[in-house]
């Protein structure tokens, strides 16, 4: 198992903050719903070719950490891998860093396979190949 970690960038806007000036705290759930879409892109299926297709990934539990303050105009970087791919379940790891390389969130998603009936349905196979690399033995980041 290669263990990859799919990674992508963001500058942090007025939008994701407070009047304090720091990322408030549900704003990081929108920047890991952009990663996670964005990782879908990489792997080469978009979550909209997936819905077409009859096949959904509503989120279904999550953990965060915080450790530290994101501010306007930060540029983050998003790690995401995979801790499960079986049947119907599909579940990321995270962690969100600034450009020092500090660890800002740190936290898992967790998520099922449905159809557009939103009745559980097992993952397709052409996917479960395309997520493998991602997959981690363990469900804490190296």
């Amino acid at each position: 198992m290669s263990e990859k970690k799919f990674q992508y960038q963001l500058r942090v806007t007025y939008a994701h903050c407070t009047v304090g000036n720091h990322v408030y705290y549900s704003r990081y759930l929108d920047i890991l719903e952009a990663a996670r879409g964005e990782f879908f892109r990489h792997i080469g299926c978009t979550f909209l070719e997936l819905q077409e297709g009859g096949t959904y990934f509503p989120v279904i539990g999550l953990e965060l950490s915080y450790k530290g303050m994101a501010r306007y105009d930060d540029v983050l970087t998003v790690e995401l891998w995979l801790t499960a791919v079986n049947g119907a379940r599909l579940n990321f790891g995270s962690r969100i860093l600034n450009e020092s390389g500090k660890s800002l969130v740190e936290g898992k998603t967790f998520h099922v396979c449905v159809s557009a009936e939103e009745k559980p349905k097992r993952l397709p196979p052409e996917l479960i190949e395309k997520l493998k690399p991602f997959l981690h033995a363990s469900t804490h980041a190296t």
